[in-house]
């Protein structure tokens, strides 16, 4: 019946259908699709609600991009709305834990085979009594004191140590530490796919042959080449970089970052590990190289790993050269796929009765955590202010403005980790020049001379990254904030240490308290007895 209807329902314009139904077409499925139609199928409660109905229309020739795999740690608050079991997930979407991002050789150049790195956790900093740790941090010894995410939180140590970030006994998305997960896209696709035909979502397989446009130059239909003519009040575009609804058929221009991120091509693949009981890392490696930068993801059975470069700085060959090197002797043995991308994203990603979600209305960096971050966004907004009468259109100014505002400000953060760079190569000098950076991440840097980042920095609602994000970015590069002319308004130093110290000791106990992550899950996969040790 909802096949048939979703087929055959009068249009009157986009202001809703004669029968007093609302109905979603969302078309194209992967991660942004079944994400979208699960998301609005729970929260629009459309399986109790016969006025609202939502059907998703999934090509086979719109394939997963599949480049990275990891997410932030606001996809456990999504998947638990969802009411998706964490161990089954993880299960099924070979997942892992992710703590956090480790980056490597991203300050300096390595030199004679010597090489750095600074760790981004996704706990906050600890606080003293309310109070802020950061400038007491900023007071010691530069060359005594600890890297600052170390200095700051428990997690840095736990995630060097292969541990895990909770206990097999905690409950579901929940643990001592904050974490997200990596995971293989084409399995978390089949995870949310069969979660929203259970929330009731109408699943139709097919081609888009061709959309027809009304009068206003709103979407009339959609004709699909196995189910014909289908309609919808509201269209949501999934379909990937081919922007089926979005770009081809409303002609919403893209706006490209190029001129900020630099980085155009990446090179992929996945490889075994070499033994299986080799340790999992719990953490996204990012590795930087001449001309960009290469992830390697601990996911279970397999790492996934990928090159992604600026082809103005190198070729497709010499990018292939760096793969092979990071990769080493087994380089022969792999499959590897190169992906080219823009960097940008559609100003206007809510456009008379159409809205983008996932690579049709954006794409800024080749691993699927931004992404799906941007994903969560789009959808929590279209739920709360999905209209339920009247005009469809009637938040499109106001979602734009915010979805705007959040790749703006995602645009602004990831060229934090490029322009502070000291590296010597043309692709770091060129980053670092001003004329490439964000007026407000000029303004900020230079704020940030004399004080830390704080939260009245950024305004919560058009922001995925908090100001400590900033803070992991901006002092594990080595960036400086001089306070020490206003030493004496900072007297609790006696206190500050004590803290530190305590957060050394709790690091310390943590690392024999937590289980090892590839024990962690191998217990949540059902493969053996869980212990301590590696």
């Amino acid at each position: 019946m909802a096949q048939e209807s979703v087929r055959q329902g009068v249009s009157t314009g986009y202001e809703g259908t004669m029968d007093g139904k609302r109905r979603i077409l969302i078309v194209g499925g992967g991660t942004a699709g079944w994400l979208t139609a699960a998301y609005l199928a729970k929260s629009l409660e459309i399986f109790d609600n016969r006025r609202l109905e939502i059907t998703l229309l999934e090509s086979p020739d719109i394939g997963i991009i599949g480049v990275g795999e990891g997410t932030f740690p606001t996809i456990r608050t999504t998947l638990k709305f969802l009411g998706i079991d964490e161990s089954r997930f993880i299960r099924a979407a070979s997942a892992t834990f992710k703590q956090g991002i480790r980056f490597v050789d991203w300050v300096r150049t390595p030199e004679n085979g010597e090489h750095e790195h600074f760790f981004h956790p996704f706990e906050a900093p600890f606080q003293i009594e309310g109070a802020n740790l950061v400038p007491y941090w900023l007071l010691q010894d530069e060359k005594a004191r600890r890297p600052f995410a170390e200095a700051m939180t428990i997690q840095n140590r736990v995630a060097e140590a292969k541990r895990g970030p909770k206990r097999p006994d905690e409950g579901d998305f929940s643990g001592p530490l904050n974490y997200a997960y990596h995971f293989d896209a084409a399995r978390l696709a089949d995870v949310l796919a069969e979660r929203a035909r259970q929330l009731g979502v109408v699943h139709l397989q097919g081609l888009v042959g061709q959309v027809e446009l009304d009068a206003t130059g709103a979407i009339d239909h959609v004709v699909s080449l196995e189910h014909g003519r289908l309609e919808a009040d509201l269209y949501i575009d999934c379909t990937g970089f081919r922007a089926e609804l979005i770009g081809r058929a409303l002609g919403v221009p893209f706006k490209s970052v190029r001129p900020i991120l630099f980085t155009d091509r990446a090179l992929t693949c996945k490889i075994p590990y070499d033994r299986p009981d080799t340790p999992i890392e719990s953490y996204t490696i990012a590795t930087a190289h001449e001309a960009g930068w290469t992830w390697d993801i601990g996911l279970n059975g397999a790492r996934g790993i990928g090159c992604v470069y600026s082809s103005d700085h190198i070729g497709d060959d010499r990018a292939a050269e760096i793969l092979h090197d990071y990769i080493g002797p087994r380089d022969h043995e792999i499959k590897t796929r190169r992906i080219a991308f823009e960097a940008g994203y559609r100003e206007r990603q809510w456009v008379k009765n159409c809205v983008a979600v996932g690579l049709s209305g954006g794409f800024l960096e080749p691993l699927e955590s931004t992404g799906v971050l941007l994903i969560e966004a789009a959808i929590g907004m279209i739920a709360e202010m999905f209209p339920h009468y009247g005009p469809v259109d009637a938040p499109a100014r106001r979602f734009n403005e915010l979805i705007a505002a959040r790749y703006d400000n995602i645009v602004t953060f990831l060229k934090l980790h490029y322009c502070l760079s000291r590296r010597s190569e043309p692709f770091w000098r060129e980053n670092a020049d001003p004329a490439s950076m964000p007026e407000r991440l000029t303004e900020l840097l230079e704020q940030w001379r004399h004080r830390p980042p704080g939260r009245f920095d950024f305004t919560l609602d058009l922001e995925s990254f908090a100001f400590f994000n900033y803070q992991y970015i901006l002092y594990g590069m080595g960036f400086k904030t001089d306070l020490s002319p206003g030493r004496a308004d900072f007297p609790n130093t006696g206190a500050a240490e004590k803290t530190f110290a305590r957060i050394r000791h709790f690091g310390e106990r943590a690392t024999l308290d937590l289980p090892a992550h590839r024990a962690l899950i191998e217990q949540i996969n059902g493969v053996g007895a869980l212990s301590l040790a590696e």
